[in-house]
Order: structure tokens, then sequence, then C-alpha cells
């Protein structure tokens, strides 16, 4: 079968290459995915040029990356039931601490990181359900409802930012994003209430006016060094934060007094390393969502498995309007 393959770190060009791979066997437990399409998100990408702390080397000789997939079952090892194969599906964690992930032909995997798609779903949408989707549903109810909150969704024209600003108005929130000028059409058509620059001087003043001058009461955070001293002027008490990436500052001071006077929670979100409680209930809210056609997750290239390099370049330059993929078809 066809793969995507690197054996070392670096470069996306230098070292991502398409070759014949044996076709892997479901084992127990496992059902064999035929791919369709495979998402690249921005944590494949660094894992691959080796910008994840601590990593020198791939976790194994031969990486086939990539953590998010759609497909078909062909077929199910011992204890799956049989009646599986044919199922549409999506994945999550293809690549997760595993060699083989959804960049490839076939990827076979525990049978409960195929989650079987939505009648109406398209298997593109569905290879955007994994990291992105999930990332963006946990971050808006892990908290319970949002129903009649407001939410700061920071990065609203990102791939995660955007299923958050859609899944937000889904369960009753008023929405203010913040995103670069240039999205601001595009972020207010994905459902935001409101969307503001998110380098204005007065970000702060602009976001306690576009509430009415009420603080908000939770903050989805992609950038969190940069825009902590803002969340501490705007958050509500007993507000919470939750911080999904902070790239431009990965190390930042924290505002602890105004904060804890606020009685501010902030919580960490790595999708990756959700309990399956967690997961199943940010899996229910996608598919609610999907079903009532308050989500549409846009895409902004599929590629051509030749062109999996420029995929991952496409990833790496940011500003992208939605996810990118691979096609297996």
């Amino acid at each position: 079968m066809r793969a995507i393959t690197y054996r070392e770190l670096g470069p996306a060009g230098h070292v991502l290459r398409v070759e014949n791979v044996p076709k892997p066997a479901p084992q127990k437990g496992e059902v064999l995915v035929r791919v369709h399409f495979s998402g690249v998100n921005p944590s494949d990408v660094k894992l691959r040029a080796g910008l994840r702390p601590g990593i020198s080397q791939p976790p194994f000789p031969l990486m086939i990356p990539h953590s998010d997939g759609a497909g078909v079952i062909e077929a199910v090892g011992p204890d799956v039931p049989p009646d599986r194969v044919g199922e549409k599906v999506w994945l999550w964690n293809a690549g997760w601490q595993r060699p083989h992930g959804s960049a490839a032909d076939y990827v076979a995997l525990p049978q409960a990181q195929a989650v079987p798609l939505p009648d109406d779903t398209s298997l593109e949408t569905g290879a955007v359900l994994g990291i992105p989707g999930l990332t963006a549903a946990h971050c808006v109810f892990a908290d319970g409802s949002v129903r009649g909150k407001t939410l700061l969704i920071s990065g609203g024209s990102g791939t995660v930012g955007r299923i958050a600003v859609q899944l937000a108005k889904w369960g009753g929130a008023r929405v203010i994003a913040t995103c670069a000028p240039t999205q601001r059409e595009r972020v207010l058509s994905g459902g935001a209430d409101a969307a503001l620059d998110y380098a204005a001087p007065d970000l702060a003043a602009q976001i306690l006016l576009c509430n009415a001058g009420r603080p908000v009461d939770r903050v989805i955070e992609v950038e969190a060094g940069q825009n902590i001293d803002v969340i501490a002027q705007v958050i509500a008490e007993s507000g919470t934060i939750v911080a999904y990436g902070s790239a431009q500052s990965p190390t930042f001071q924290l505002p602890f007094y105004p904060l804890m006077f606020k009685n501010v929670t902030l919580r960490m979100a790595l999708i990756y390393l959700l309990s399956m409680t967690e997961r199943v209930q940010a899996i229910m809210r996608l598919h609610d969502a999907l079903s009532e056609g308050a989500l549409c997750p846009d895409i902004a290239a599929i590629f051509p498995i030749e062109a999996c390099a420029l995929a991952h370049e496409t990833v790496e330059a940011g500003r992208r309007k939605g996810a990118v993929l691979i096609s297996f078809v």
C-alpha cells in the first residue's frame, strides 16, 4: 500500500517520502480502515520538523504521520462486531504514540478510535473532526452548558477557533472572537456576534464594550502567553480560561493576583490525553451539532498524496482558511 513516511526529522521536502509499505492487519479489538482523507495538523508538522521539546529523532524508525482521517472500515479483528465492516468512520489519535498514523491507504487501530460518521456528513468533514473538532468541543463545553454565557474565542479564524465559534453559538452563547482584520467578515459569517482585531491596543476595552460593559464568562485561548494580560482584565469572577496553545510565548508570566482575586480557573487542554468519558462527551457534541446543521468545518485545501510535502508546508505557513487534507482516493 502507499504511505507517506519519514525516517528522520527535518523540512518536509527533505524527509517526507511516498513509498510502498506492507498493508497492516487488524489485531484483537482493532479495525482496518481504508483511508480516503488524512488530516494534516500543526502537531503533525511540528513533530516531523523536530520542533517538539526534547525530541531529537523520530519516536519510531519508520513514521507514517497524522492523527486525523476518515474512510471506510474494510476488515475487523477478533472481538470486533463483524457488522462494522462497511462503516464510514472518522479517526482520532491514529498517530499518537504509534508509528502508523492515517497518512496511508490503510490504517489499523483500536475500534474506539474509528467513530461512525453521521449519515449526512462527508468523509472530508470527518477528517477534520479529530484534533480540531474535539479540541473545539472540549474547550467550549468542558465546564458545562454555555447557554446564556459570553465566550471570548481567541483566533476565531483558525480551524479550531472557527469550529469553537460555531459550537458556542449552537450551544446558546454570545461569542466575541478575535482575528486578523482581513478575517473579520469570515469570522462573523461563522456565527460570531463580534470579531475584533487581536492586535488592537485597546482590545480589552473593545471586548467589554461588545458585552455591554460586562466581563466574559469563559475564554477559549490559542495564544495564552500573548493574551493573558488582556484576559485578566476582561474575565468575570469565577470565570474559566481553557488554553490549548501558546506557540508565540511558550514561557510567560502569569498575572496571578488579578486572576486569583477573580477566582479564575485556568485549564490546559491537550486533546490527545482526554479521558474516554471526556472524549465521548466531545464526540456527542460534535455529532449533535452536525446533525442539526450547526457545524460546517472549513477545508482550505486537499492535496494529492504526491504533494504531501506541500500540504505540510501549507500548514506551517499559517493563515490558511481551514483544514488541510491529503487525499488517498
